[in-house]
Protein backbone atom coordinates (compact mmCIF):
# COMPACT_ATOMS: atom_id res chain seq x y z
CA UNK A 1 0.00 0.00 0.00
CA UNK A 2 1.93 2.90 -1.27
CA UNK A 3 1.79 6.32 1.10
CA UNK A 4 2.80 9.24 1.79
CA UNK A 5 3.72 10.40 5.62
CA UNK A 6 2.98 14.07 6.43
CA UNK A 7 5.81 16.66 7.62
CA UNK A 8 4.49 15.80 11.52
CA UNK A 9 5.47 12.47 11.69
CA UNK A 10 8.32 11.80 8.64
CA UNK A 11 11.05 10.65 10.12
CA UNK A 12 9.80 9.37 13.56
CA UNK A 13 10.16 6.04 14.90
CA UNK A 14 6.06 5.83 15.06
CA UNK A 15 6.53 7.24 11.40
CA UNK A 16 8.55 4.46 10.70
CA UNK A 17 7.15 1.79 11.52
CA UNK A 18 3.33 2.59 10.92
CA UNK A 19 4.78 3.30 7.14
CA UNK A 20 6.56 -0.11 7.17
CA UNK A 21 3.53 -1.78 7.85
CA UNK A 22 0.86 0.20 5.43
CA UNK A 23 3.87 -1.12 2.92
CA UNK A 24 2.98 -4.47 3.89
CA UNK A 25 -0.61 -4.27 3.21
CA UNK A 26 -2.09 -5.72 -0.03
CA UNK A 27 -5.77 -4.34 0.68
CA UNK A 28 -6.62 -8.05 -0.32
CA UNK A 29 -9.52 -8.31 2.48
CA UNK A 30 -9.28 -11.34 3.63
CA UNK A 31 -8.47 -9.57 7.29
CA UNK A 32 -12.80 -8.94 6.63
CA UNK A 33 -13.83 -12.53 6.75
CA UNK A 34 -12.72 -13.48 10.56
CA UNK A 35 -13.28 -9.70 12.21
CA UNK A 36 -15.93 -10.19 14.52
CA UNK A 37 -17.15 -6.26 14.02
CA UNK A 38 -16.96 -6.55 10.65
CA UNK A 39 -19.28 -9.63 10.58
CA UNK A 40 -21.93 -7.56 12.97
CA UNK A 41 -22.39 -4.23 11.62
CA UNK A 42 -20.94 -4.50 8.46
CA UNK A 43 -19.45 -1.97 7.53
CA UNK A 44 -16.29 -1.72 5.78
CA UNK A 45 -15.00 1.09 8.61
CA UNK A 46 -15.44 -1.39 11.15
CA UNK A 47 -12.95 -4.17 9.34
CA UNK A 48 -9.59 -4.39 9.79
CA UNK A 49 -8.44 -3.16 6.08
CA UNK A 50 -10.94 -0.05 6.58
CA UNK A 51 -9.70 1.16 9.87
CA UNK A 52 -6.35 0.73 8.23
CA UNK A 53 -7.63 3.07 5.04
CA UNK A 54 -8.55 5.66 8.56
CA UNK A 55 -5.28 5.02 9.82
CA UNK A 56 -3.33 5.50 6.40
CA UNK A 57 -5.58 9.17 5.83
CA UNK A 58 -4.39 10.46 9.00
CA UNK A 59 -0.59 9.56 8.54
CA UNK A 60 -0.80 11.29 5.78
CA UNK A 61 -2.02 14.53 6.78
CA UNK A 62 -5.83 14.19 6.98
CA UNK A 63 -7.39 15.65 9.64
CA UNK A 64 -9.32 12.74 11.99
CA UNK A 65 -13.02 13.14 13.53
CA UNK A 66 -15.23 12.05 15.87
CA UNK A 67 -16.13 9.24 13.47
CA UNK A 68 -12.71 8.44 12.67
CA UNK A 69 -12.07 7.77 16.67
CA UNK A 70 -15.56 5.76 17.10
CA UNK A 71 -14.42 3.32 13.93
CA UNK A 72 -11.15 2.60 15.69
CA UNK A 73 -12.56 2.53 19.38
CA UNK A 74 -15.13 -0.16 17.96
CA UNK A 75 -11.47 -2.28 17.23
CA UNK A 76 -11.41 -4.89 19.83
CA UNK A 77 -7.69 -5.63 19.06
CA UNK A 78 -8.26 -9.50 19.08
CA UNK A 79 -5.83 -9.95 16.41
CA UNK A 80 -7.86 -12.35 14.57
CA UNK A 81 -7.20 -10.27 11.28
CA UNK A 82 -3.53 -10.88 11.93
CA UNK A 83 -3.85 -14.38 12.15
CA UNK A 84 -5.49 -14.13 8.96
CA UNK A 85 -3.52 -12.33 6.63
CA UNK A 86 -1.19 -13.59 4.39
CA UNK A 87 1.00 -10.52 4.24
CA UNK A 88 2.28 -10.98 7.74
CA UNK A 89 0.76 -7.04 8.26
CA UNK A 90 1.16 -5.86 12.19
CA UNK A 91 -2.12 -4.84 12.64
CA UNK A 92 -2.17 -4.64 16.42
CA UNK A 93 0.91 -2.19 16.37
CA UNK A 94 -0.94 0.69 13.33
CA UNK A 95 -3.97 0.58 15.89
CA UNK A 96 -1.74 1.73 19.00
CA UNK A 97 -0.51 4.00 16.88
CA UNK A 98 -3.51 5.75 14.67
CA UNK A 99 -5.46 5.37 18.29
CA UNK A 100 -3.04 7.75 20.01
CA UNK A 101 -3.12 10.12 16.80
CA UNK A 102 -6.24 10.44 16.42
CA UNK A 103 -6.82 10.95 20.43
CA UNK A 104 -4.53 13.68 20.55
CA UNK A 105 -6.55 15.64 17.88
CA UNK A 106 -9.93 14.41 18.93
CA UNK A 107 -11.47 15.37 21.98
CA UNK A 108 -13.42 12.73 23.52
CA UNK A 109 -17.06 13.84 24.87
CA UNK A 110 -17.22 14.87 29.10
CA UNK A 111 -18.79 11.26 30.17
CA UNK A 112 -16.09 9.24 28.08
CA UNK A 113 -13.29 10.86 29.15
CA UNK A 114 -14.51 10.56 33.11
CA UNK A 115 -15.01 6.96 32.49
CA UNK A 116 -11.54 5.92 30.81
CA UNK A 117 -9.78 8.43 33.94
CA UNK A 118 -11.53 5.95 36.40
CA UNK A 119 -10.56 3.13 34.93
CA UNK A 120 -6.41 4.06 33.77
CA UNK A 121 -6.57 5.21 37.53
CA UNK A 122 -8.37 1.79 39.36
CA UNK A 123 -7.99 -0.67 37.20
CA UNK A 124 -4.06 -1.00 36.84
CA UNK A 125 -2.94 -0.78 40.89
CA UNK A 126 -4.09 -3.93 42.59
CA UNK A 127 -4.03 -2.11 46.01
CA UNK A 128 -6.72 -0.18 44.75
CA UNK A 129 -9.01 -2.81 42.30
CA UNK A 130 -8.79 -5.27 45.01
CA UNK A 131 -10.66 -3.29 47.57
CA UNK A 132 -12.90 -2.00 44.92
CA UNK A 133 -13.93 -5.17 43.89
CA UNK A 134 -14.47 -6.48 47.29
CA UNK A 135 -16.66 -3.29 48.28
CA UNK A 136 -18.40 -4.14 45.29
CA UNK A 137 -19.38 -7.39 46.33
CA UNK A 138 -20.44 -6.48 49.68
CA UNK A 139 -23.21 -3.43 48.02
CA UNK A 140 -23.27 -6.33 45.52
CA UNK A 141 -27.54 -6.25 45.86
CA UNK A 142 -27.32 -2.21 45.58
CA UNK A 143 -25.80 -1.74 42.62
CA UNK A 144 -27.10 -1.48 39.05
CA UNK A 145 -27.81 -5.12 36.95
CA UNK A 146 -24.97 -4.53 34.69
CA UNK A 147 -22.05 -3.68 37.64
CA UNK A 148 -23.57 -6.71 39.50
CA UNK A 149 -22.67 -8.64 36.35
CA UNK A 150 -19.09 -7.54 36.52
CA UNK A 151 -18.93 -8.91 40.13
CA UNK A 152 -18.61 -12.68 40.44
CA UNK A 153 -18.10 -14.62 43.56
CA UNK A 154 -14.73 -14.69 44.35
CA UNK A 155 -13.68 -18.35 45.14
CA UNK A 156 -10.66 -18.81 47.96
CA UNK A 157 -7.43 -19.08 46.84
CA UNK A 158 -6.69 -22.00 48.68
CA UNK A 159 -3.13 -23.15 50.38
CA UNK A 160 0.25 -21.45 48.36
CA UNK A 161 3.12 -24.55 48.48
CA UNK A 162 5.89 -24.15 50.94
CA UNK A 163 8.18 -26.57 49.73
CA UNK A 164 11.32 -25.00 47.83
CA UNK A 165 12.57 -26.27 44.47
CA UNK A 166 15.78 -26.34 42.62
CA UNK A 167 13.28 -25.31 39.74
CA UNK A 168 11.95 -21.67 40.05
CA UNK A 169 10.02 -19.94 38.04
CA UNK A 170 8.12 -16.21 38.41
CA UNK A 171 3.99 -15.74 37.97
CA UNK A 172 2.53 -12.13 37.13
CA UNK A 173 0.20 -11.25 40.12
CA UNK A 174 -1.06 -8.40 37.91
CA UNK A 175 -3.88 -5.81 38.65
CA UNK A 176 -7.22 -7.03 38.08
CA UNK A 177 -6.72 -10.98 38.26
CA UNK A 178 -5.56 -10.68 42.25
CA UNK A 179 -9.30 -9.11 43.73
CA UNK A 180 -11.28 -11.34 41.12
CA UNK A 181 -9.61 -14.69 40.95
CA UNK A 182 -6.82 -14.65 43.18
CA UNK A 183 -7.73 -19.03 43.30
CA UNK A 184 -5.93 -19.10 39.85
CA UNK A 185 -2.00 -18.14 40.32
CA UNK A 186 -2.57 -20.32 43.70
CA UNK A 187 -3.99 -23.30 41.89
CA UNK A 188 -1.16 -23.25 39.30
CA UNK A 189 1.54 -22.41 41.75
CA UNK A 190 -0.02 -26.20 43.08
CA UNK A 191 0.29 -28.06 39.91
CA UNK A 192 3.96 -26.61 39.21
CA UNK A 193 4.53 -27.70 42.95
CA UNK A 194 3.52 -31.28 41.84
CA UNK A 195 6.10 -31.20 39.00
CA UNK A 196 8.71 -30.39 41.50
CA UNK A 197 8.42 -26.42 40.20
CA UNK A 198 8.47 -23.51 42.68
CA UNK A 199 6.07 -20.86 41.66
CA UNK A 200 7.20 -17.35 43.48
CA UNK A 201 5.81 -13.18 43.13
CA UNK A 202 7.77 -10.59 43.20
CA UNK A 203 5.77 -8.00 45.36
CA UNK A 204 6.29 -4.92 42.99
CA UNK A 205 5.52 -6.51 40.15
CA UNK A 206 2.10 -5.39 38.83
CA UNK A 207 -0.38 -4.33 35.98
CA UNK A 208 1.37 -5.72 32.77
CA UNK A 209 0.93 -1.88 31.02
CA UNK A 210 -1.46 -3.05 28.62
CA UNK A 211 -4.48 -1.33 29.97
CA UNK A 212 -3.12 2.03 30.04
CA UNK A 213 -0.69 1.50 26.78
CA UNK A 214 -3.89 -0.12 24.79
CA UNK A 215 -5.81 3.13 25.97
CA UNK A 216 -3.70 5.52 24.81
CA UNK A 217 -2.09 6.11 28.30
CA UNK A 218 1.09 4.82 26.71
CA UNK A 219 3.39 6.67 28.55
CA UNK A 220 2.07 5.05 31.41
CA UNK A 221 1.92 1.92 30.17
CA UNK A 222 5.49 1.78 29.22
CA UNK A 223 6.24 3.37 33.43
CA UNK A 224 4.18 0.03 33.96
CA UNK A 225 6.58 -2.58 31.97
CA UNK A 226 9.74 -0.78 33.63
CA UNK A 227 8.24 -1.04 37.16
CA UNK A 228 8.05 -4.64 36.30
CA UNK A 229 11.60 -5.31 34.74
CA UNK A 230 12.77 -3.70 37.50
CA UNK A 231 10.92 -5.83 40.13
CA UNK A 232 12.17 -9.24 38.24
CA UNK A 233 15.59 -8.35 37.18
CA UNK A 234 17.35 -9.55 40.22
CA UNK A 235 15.74 -13.00 39.82
CA UNK A 236 16.83 -12.71 36.17
CA UNK A 237 20.17 -11.56 36.55
CA UNK A 238 21.31 -14.09 38.90
CA UNK A 239 20.04 -16.67 37.11
CA UNK A 240 17.50 -17.85 40.00
CA UNK A 241 14.35 -18.27 37.61
CA UNK A 242 14.34 -20.07 34.28
CA UNK A 243 10.74 -18.75 33.25
CA UNK A 244 8.26 -15.92 33.83
CA UNK A 245 5.10 -17.23 33.59
CA UNK A 246 1.59 -16.31 32.87
CA UNK A 247 -1.62 -17.62 33.58
CA UNK A 248 -3.76 -14.53 32.09
CA UNK A 249 -2.79 -14.91 28.24
CA UNK A 250 -3.84 -10.90 27.86
CA UNK A 251 -0.70 -10.45 30.18
CA UNK A 252 1.57 -12.45 28.56
CA UNK A 253 0.94 -11.22 25.03
CA UNK A 254 2.41 -7.44 26.50
CA UNK A 255 4.64 -9.17 28.37
CA UNK A 256 6.04 -11.18 25.23
CA UNK A 257 6.25 -7.13 23.45
CA UNK A 258 8.24 -5.88 25.81
CA UNK A 259 11.47 -6.00 23.69
CA UNK A 260 9.98 -4.24 21.61
CA UNK A 261 7.78 -1.69 23.08
CA UNK A 262 10.96 -0.57 25.13
CA UNK A 263 13.58 -0.78 22.17
CA UNK A 264 13.80 2.98 21.87
CA UNK A 265 14.70 3.24 25.59
CA UNK A 266 18.63 2.70 26.16
CA UNK A 267 18.02 1.92 29.81
CA UNK A 268 15.44 -0.78 29.34
CA UNK A 269 15.89 -1.82 25.86
CA UNK A 270 18.36 -4.82 26.92
CA UNK A 271 16.61 -5.99 29.95
CA UNK A 272 12.99 -5.82 27.96
CA UNK A 273 14.35 -8.12 25.69
CA UNK A 274 15.75 -11.18 27.75
CA UNK A 275 12.69 -10.35 30.16
CA UNK A 276 10.67 -11.16 26.78
CA UNK A 277 12.78 -13.92 25.46
CA UNK A 278 12.16 -16.18 29.17
CA UNK A 279 8.52 -15.11 28.88
CA UNK A 280 5.49 -17.90 29.10
CA UNK A 281 2.36 -19.13 28.60
CA UNK A 282 1.10 -21.19 31.51
CA UNK A 283 -0.13 -23.40 28.75
CA UNK A 284 3.57 -23.83 27.11
CA UNK A 285 5.44 -24.87 30.50
CA UNK A 286 2.97 -27.42 31.27
CA UNK A 287 3.07 -29.09 28.12
CA UNK A 288 6.58 -29.94 28.41
CA UNK A 289 4.80 -32.31 31.68
CA UNK A 290 2.35 -34.06 29.60
CA UNK A 291 3.62 -37.36 30.77
CA UNK A 292 3.58 -36.40 34.64
CA UNK A 293 0.45 -34.97 34.30
CA UNK A 294 -0.76 -37.90 32.98
CA UNK A 295 0.40 -40.09 35.96
CA UNK A 296 -0.86 -37.40 38.86
CA UNK A 297 -4.51 -37.42 37.36
CA UNK A 298 -6.60 -39.26 40.35
CA UNK A 299 -9.88 -39.17 38.16
CA UNK A 300 -10.08 -39.54 34.34
CA UNK A 301 -13.20 -39.41 32.18
CA UNK A 302 -16.11 -37.43 32.74
CA UNK A 303 -18.20 -35.31 30.57
CA UNK A 304 -16.85 -32.99 28.16
CA UNK A 305 -15.09 -29.24 28.77
CA UNK A 306 -15.65 -26.51 26.40
CA UNK A 307 -12.27 -24.81 25.88
CA UNK A 308 -12.40 -21.14 25.12
CA UNK A 309 -8.91 -20.19 23.65
CA UNK A 310 -8.38 -16.39 24.29
CA UNK A 311 -7.59 -14.54 21.20
CA UNK A 312 -4.38 -13.07 23.22
CA UNK A 313 -3.51 -16.90 23.33
CA UNK A 314 -4.06 -17.77 19.78
CA UNK A 315 -3.64 -14.48 17.62
CA UNK A 316 -1.94 -12.49 19.82
CA UNK A 317 0.74 -15.57 20.87
CA UNK A 318 0.26 -17.80 18.01
CA UNK A 319 -0.55 -20.84 20.59
CA UNK A 320 -3.04 -23.03 19.67
CA UNK A 321 -3.32 -26.76 20.88
CA UNK A 322 -1.45 -26.60 24.43
CA UNK A 323 -3.82 -26.38 26.58
CA UNK A 324 -5.97 -29.17 25.26
CA UNK A 325 -2.89 -31.31 24.99
CA UNK A 326 -2.49 -30.50 28.89
CA UNK A 327 -5.67 -30.94 29.83
CA UNK A 328 -6.02 -34.22 27.30
CA UNK A 329 -2.78 -35.60 28.92
CA UNK A 330 -5.05 -35.60 32.09
CA UNK A 331 -8.03 -37.73 30.62
CA UNK A 332 -9.96 -34.83 29.97
CA UNK A 333 -13.04 -34.44 27.16
CA UNK A 334 -11.82 -31.22 25.89
CA UNK A 335 -14.13 -29.62 22.70
CA UNK A 336 -13.69 -26.05 20.95
CA UNK A 337 -17.05 -24.75 19.71
CA UNK A 338 -17.31 -23.82 15.94
CA UNK A 339 -16.52 -20.17 16.16
CA UNK A 340 -13.58 -20.85 18.43
CA UNK A 341 -11.32 -18.30 16.46
CA UNK A 342 -13.71 -15.38 17.41
CA UNK A 343 -13.56 -13.11 20.49
CA UNK A 344 -16.10 -13.11 23.14
CA UNK A 345 -16.39 -9.59 23.38
CA UNK A 346 -14.14 -9.06 26.47
CA UNK A 347 -11.22 -7.44 25.04
CA UNK A 348 -10.34 -5.45 28.38
CA UNK A 349 -11.84 -2.95 28.90
CA UNK A 350 -13.73 -3.41 25.91
CA UNK A 351 -16.75 -4.73 28.11
CA UNK A 352 -17.10 -1.37 29.68
CA UNK A 353 -16.31 1.07 26.52
CA UNK A 354 -18.52 -0.91 23.66
CA UNK A 355 -21.37 -2.53 25.71
CA UNK A 356 -23.83 -3.30 22.96
CA UNK A 357 -21.25 -5.08 20.63
CA UNK A 358 -19.27 -6.68 23.93
CA UNK A 359 -22.55 -8.59 24.92
CA UNK A 360 -23.65 -9.35 21.07
CA UNK A 361 -20.62 -11.43 21.00
CA UNK A 362 -20.87 -12.87 24.29
CA UNK A 363 -24.02 -14.02 23.63
CA UNK A 364 -23.27 -14.75 20.26
CA UNK A 365 -19.86 -17.32 22.15
CA UNK A 366 -22.51 -18.34 24.77
CA UNK A 367 -24.60 -20.15 21.87
CA UNK A 368 -21.17 -21.43 20.55
CA UNK A 369 -20.66 -22.93 23.72
CA UNK A 370 -23.84 -24.28 24.45
CA UNK A 371 -24.05 -25.96 21.73
CA UNK A 372 -20.93 -28.33 22.40
CA UNK A 373 -22.99 -29.83 24.63
CA UNK A 374 -20.38 -29.56 27.48
CA UNK A 375 -21.73 -28.40 30.84
CA UNK A 376 -18.32 -27.09 32.32
CA UNK A 377 -16.47 -24.13 30.07
CA UNK A 378 -12.88 -23.11 30.73
CA UNK A 379 -10.53 -20.50 29.39
CA UNK A 380 -6.97 -18.56 29.71
CA UNK A 381 -7.67 -15.49 30.69
CA UNK A 382 -9.78 -13.68 33.37
CA UNK A 383 -11.01 -11.36 31.36
CA UNK A 384 -12.57 -13.91 29.26
CA UNK A 385 -13.44 -16.17 32.36
CA UNK A 386 -15.37 -13.16 34.01
CA UNK A 387 -17.19 -11.72 30.80
CA UNK A 388 -18.37 -15.41 29.68
CA UNK A 389 -19.60 -16.24 33.49
CA UNK A 390 -21.68 -13.00 33.50
CA UNK A 391 -23.80 -14.42 30.66
CA UNK A 392 -24.34 -18.07 31.69
CA UNK A 393 -25.22 -20.29 34.35
CA UNK A 394 -22.82 -22.81 33.02
CA UNK A 395 -19.55 -22.70 35.56
CA UNK A 396 -16.67 -20.72 33.85
CA UNK A 397 -13.12 -21.65 35.27
CA UNK A 398 -9.46 -21.15 34.30
CA UNK A 399 -8.25 -24.39 33.05
CA UNK A 400 -5.59 -24.53 35.52
CA UNK A 401 -8.01 -24.72 37.93
CA UNK A 402 -9.35 -27.83 36.73
CA UNK A 403 -6.27 -29.78 36.19
CA UNK A 404 -5.20 -28.44 39.90
CA UNK A 405 -8.79 -30.35 40.93
CA UNK A 406 -7.52 -33.20 38.88
CA UNK A 407 -3.87 -33.33 39.71
CA UNK A 408 -3.64 -32.16 43.14
CA UNK A 409 -6.77 -32.70 44.88
CA UNK A 410 -6.17 -34.52 48.44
Amino acid sequence: MQTTLADFIKGTREGSEAEAILRSCVHCGFCTATCPTYQLLGDELDGPRGRIYLIKNVLEGAEPTRKTQLHLDRCLTCLNCETTCPSGVKYGRLLDIGRKLVDERVARPLGERLTRTTLKACLPHAGLATPAFRAGRLLRPLLPEKLQAKLPPVRAAGRWPTRVHPRKMLVLDGCVQPGMAPNINAAAARVLDALGVQLTVAPKAGCCGALRYHMNDQDGGLDDMRRNIDAWWPSVENGAIEAIVMTASGCGVTVKEYGHLLAHDPAYAARAEQISAITRDLSEILALFQDRIAALAKVKGGPPVAYHPPCTLQHGQQIRGKVEGVLQAAGVDVVLCADNHLCCGSAGTYSVLQPAISLALRERKLASLAATGADYIVSANIGCIAHLQAGTGTPVRHWIELLDRICTAD
